[in-house]
């Protein structure tokens, strides 16, 4: 009885710490609770041998290794600035929040390695690459449009590695002062028109 209650007390105190997926991982006591919206990807012998859900689960100490543990919360990711081009050559800086969560944790952890590096550097690829087909105005009006596109190429690519993509915001477009000004004078420009 004692083994365990000191066994289980010392594996709750690694379980409150910060749940930083380079922290290390808790020790296999045979008894192991696992928090509810996480998965814990177990291997036994170097190989995968299941997925633990939320609660009690049995394992086999020294044989069974807890190898990851997957949240299974929305996690908003921040992209950060990028430059971007539009198709009438305008450079625009750019960058926003992707908000996804695991969908598969065996393909969350042996899909991709730094999952979260790789779906930010996925995410300004392809926020380059859709902002490079429309024209400046268009990044304004069809922002809703925009951030849907994102998604769902986000989604498709990030699939494999068991990562489901929610949504995409654009947070901030910044334009060159240059063209800053060109817009305000045409804003005013109508105003008169219609006076």
């Amino acid at each position: 009885g004692t083994i365990i209650a000191r066994s289980s007390s010392r594996f709750f105190r690694a379980c409150t710490s910060s749940r930083d997926y380079t922290t290390q991982t808790p020790i296999n006591t045979g008894i192991l609770f696992v928090p509810e919206k996480e998965a814990w990807v177990i291997e036994r012998l170097g190989r995968f041998h299941r997925t633990l859900e939320p609660g009690l689960n049995f394992c086999i100490p020294v044989v069974d290794r807890i190898a990851y543990i997957q949240s299974l919360k929305e996690v908003a990711i921040e992209i950060p600035d990028q430059s971007a081009i539009t198709s009438d050559n305008v450079v625009l800086q750019l960058n926003g929040v992707l908000f996804l969560k695991v969908k598969d944790p065996y393909l969350a952890s042996y899909g991709v390695s730094e999952a979260e590096f790789a779906i930010t550097q996925l995410a300004q690829t392809i926020m380059r690459s859709e902002i490079g087909k429309i024209i400046l105005d268009n990044v304004f009006k069809e922002r809703e449009a925009l951030n849907l596109q994102i998604v769902q190429a986000l989604g498709k690519a990030s699939e494999p590695w068991g990562i489901e993509c929610l949504r995409y915001e654009i947070r901030d477009v910044q334009v060159p002062q240059k063209i800053k000004e060109a817009m305000q004078m045409q804003v005013e420009a109508e105003r008169k028109k219609r006076a």
